[in-house]
Formats: C-alpha cells, sequence, structure tokens
C-alpha cells in the first residue's frame, strides 16, 4: 500500500483546510522545500493540488508543480483546475507523471472521454464526495444526481482500474477514514482505490491496510503529517 503525501497549494504557499473550506493554515511558503522533505522522508510518489485552480476552473501555482515536477526525483501527480485537454498536455510535458480530474470529468462526458482517449495512462479520477454525493467546484456544492457509486461504476466502464476517493466530510478533521465507505465502494465497484480524507493517526493506516487485499492500493495524507500525528517515515514502516 502506497503511502502519498499530500501538498496542496494556495496563493504560491503550502495549506490545509477542514473539510477543503475552512479553517484554513499555512504550513510554508516554499512547496519545493515541502517536496525535498517528504522525499527525504521516503516519499516514493506525491500529490499536488493547486487549491487556486479547483476554486476558479484555471491552474495558478503551474511554476511551483514544475519545479516540484523537475526537482523532486520522484513521480508527481496533479490536480485543480484542468478542465481542458491542452492545459492536461502542458502539464504533462512540464514533468508531471498523472493528472487528477474532478469537476470536469463529473460535468463534462465528452471531455472525459477525450481525455481517456489521449491520456489514458496519465489519467486518474478524484471522486470526492459527501454522503454519497459526488462534490464539483473545490467541494463547494454537490453534482445534482451524481451519485458516487454510480460513477465510480460508469469510470470503470471507460477502463479505469484505479480512483482517487476522498471523504469530503472527513478531509482535515483528523477524525478518522470513512472505513465504511471505502468498503462499501470496494464491494460495488471492484476497482483498486487510493484513500483520502481524516487520517489520523497509524492504527488508521493498519485498518486500511487491511483493506489492501480488498482493493487499497494508496493512501493520500495531509493534515497528520503537517500537525506532526506521526512522520511520513513511520507511516511508510507501519504498512
Amino acid at each position: 500500500m502506497l503511502i502519498i503525501p499530500a501538498i496542496d497549494i494556495q496563493g504560491g504557499c503550502v495549506v490545509r483546510f477542514v473539510q477543503g473550506r475552512s479553517h484554513k493554515k499555512i504550513y510554508s511558503r516554499d512547496p519545493l522545500k515541502v517536496a525535498r522533505h517528504w522525499v527525504k522522508q521516503g516519499a516514493k510518489f506525491l500529490h499536488i493540488v493547486d487549491l487556486d485552480g479547483a476554486f476558479s476552473g484555471v491552474p495558478k501555482n503551474l511554476e511551483s508543480v514544475k519545479e516540484i515536477a523537475r526537482q523532486a526525483k520522484v513521480p508527481v501527480e496533479f490536480g485543480g483546475g484542468l478542465r481542458k485537454i491542452e492545459t492536461i498536455a502542458a502539464v504533462l510535458k512540464a514533468g508531471v507523471s498523472r493528472v487528477v480530474l474532478g469537476t470536469k470529468a463529473v460535468e463534462d462526458a465528452a471531455f472525459l472521454k477525450k481525455a481517456v482517449a489521449k491520456f489514458r495512462n496519465k489519467i486518474i479520477v478524484g471522486v470526492d464526495a459527501a454522503n454519497g454525493k459526488v462534490m464539483v467546484r473545490g467541494w463547494k456544492r454537490g453534482h445534482k444526481d451524481t451519485d458516487a457509486e454510480k460513477f465510480c461504476l460508469y469510470l470503470k466502464k471507460l477502463g479505469f482500474r484505479e480512483l482517487i476517493y476522498t471523504d469530503t466530510l472527513k478531509d482535515g478533521t483528523l477524525a478518522g477514514p470513512n472505513i465504511k465507505g471505502i468498503r462499501n465502494l470496494l464491494k460495488a465497484t471492484g476497482m483498486k482505490i487510493i484513500a483520502s480524507g481524516g487520517i489520523a493517526c497509524l492504527e488508521d493506516l493498519h485498518k486500511l491496510k487491511a483493506l489492501e487485499r480488498e482493493g487499497v492500493s494508496g493512501v493520500i495524507i495531509g493534515k497528520a503529517l503537517y500537525e506532526g500525528k506521526f512522520t511520513l517515515s513511520e507511516a511508510i514502516r507501519s504498512v
């Protein structure tokens, strides 16, 4: 099970929110330094989100992302505001290993199909959900009539075998992951899932590790690392 540290960037700073909206806290004004720190701690993969891009629909922190992709020495995935084919192409050309699609993947089926046809092995979809409904536009609202389970099955039909699942009500709360929701999604879809949201302690990682045979392939960790609940090295050793 891959342990993936998250780097959320807003205004050039590394930040964390609670449920993607409130209680903003700045942890660093140097994203590249943070990336290097996680790699030094043993990270084999980095998850970067351009929060300005997620809210506006256009990436705003690409220079930071390009610098990290160029210097981190590990694969980087990036999401936030990737809503045009040419933007995805530019990000991949800049050295990002994989792009994470969210809002656009939910709202525009034609775009998603085109992106899959052009960049199939370079795309993963982030399914951000609250109470079973897919959230869009920087988690500001739910997408009408879009059930998370049904959307995941649609992704499977398109050929995806893995997705990122975030319970937005858990994200940044340090309240523990939605184990029941993750287990239900694994059972319903048969897909591999990178779990995100709510990780607070090593015991949470052990619970997710127990689901590895069912399909949990990785865990994205943010606030718990930044708040020092455990180190990245400890997390990697624990699984």
